[in-house]
């Protein structure tokens, strides 16, 4: 991966966290994040600020001013992304592009960049995003469902017997807290069931899955096939399509 020979920043900003990540046009050299809430902290974790920005703003337009304030005095160029129709080899069937969400946009074209044949790709963080990338990089739509942590605050919240500590998992839970975590899962999982069952029957074959976003690593053991676990993939994305704006 080449990013004109230049040093790159990519930054996904999120719901919960702004994900940072610095490119040498091979491998990230650093990576990292801030809280949302603490945009303006970003520049006390970087030091120093490349030439080049590349970002996704999902978090609102006070966060993406705070941080084009913070960033614009140092870099050359600085691009925020858009959902296109299309972009780096792969189709966007959205009745309208560009309302799909600019991380889930640069998710696909990261999980695209991987190699060759169909996936199901998650981000699995506050929310969790499923969505189907066909092997001629069409990608198909997507699902959106509250991620494991916001399903089980949510019970916590609004029931009011259930204000229970966290559980563990449990396929036949027998506590409550127990019964709470592992229902989240095994939610979670049927999203993600679901959905490739659904592209096996269009495609008519296994697609391969990609999983990225904090909740990966505890949602992996629990799919009833192989899984590979992309910790940035967001960025990754960012990565790639900086090739093709920066180039």
């Amino acid at each position: 991966m080449n990013v004109t020979g230049q040093m790159l920043l990519a930054i996904d900003a999120g719901n919960t966290r702004i994900k940072w990540g610095i490119h040498d046009g091979e491998s990230w050299r650093r990576t990292g994040f801030v809280g949302t809430a603490k945009s303006t902290e970003l520049l006390l974790q970087l030091n120093s600020v490349p030439s080049r920005i590349i970002v996704s703003n999902v978090a609102g337009a006070a966060v993406e001013a705070n941080l084009l304030a913070q960033l614009s005095d140092t870099a050359n160029s600085i691009h925020v992304i858009r959902s296109l129709p299309d972009q780096c080899g792969v189709h966007n069937s959205y009745r309208r592009p560009d309302q799909l969400g600019t991380d889930r946009w640069a998710a696909i074209i990261g999980a695209h960049s991987l190699g060759p044949g169909a996936k199901i790709i998650v981000v699995a963080g506050t929310a969790m995003t499923v969505d189907a990338l066909t092997a001629e990089g069409i990608f198909l739509g997507g699902v959106i469902v509250p991620g494991r942590e916001l399903m089980q605050n949510a019970l916590r919240a609004n029931t009011a017997q259930l204000g229970v500590p966290h559980g563990t998992w449990d396929e036949f839970p027998k506590e409550t807290a127990d019964a709470i975590t592992s229902g989240a899962i095994q939610a979670s999982v049927g999203a993600v069931i679901r959905l490739r069952d659904a592209l096996r029957r269009k495609i008519g074959s296994d697609p391969g899955c990609v999983l990225s976003g904090g909740g990966a690593p505890l949602l992996a053991p629990h799919l009833p096939f192989p899984a590979l676990i992309q910790d940035n993939l967001v960025l990754d994305g960012l990565a790639v399509i900086a090739m093709d704006i920066f180039r």
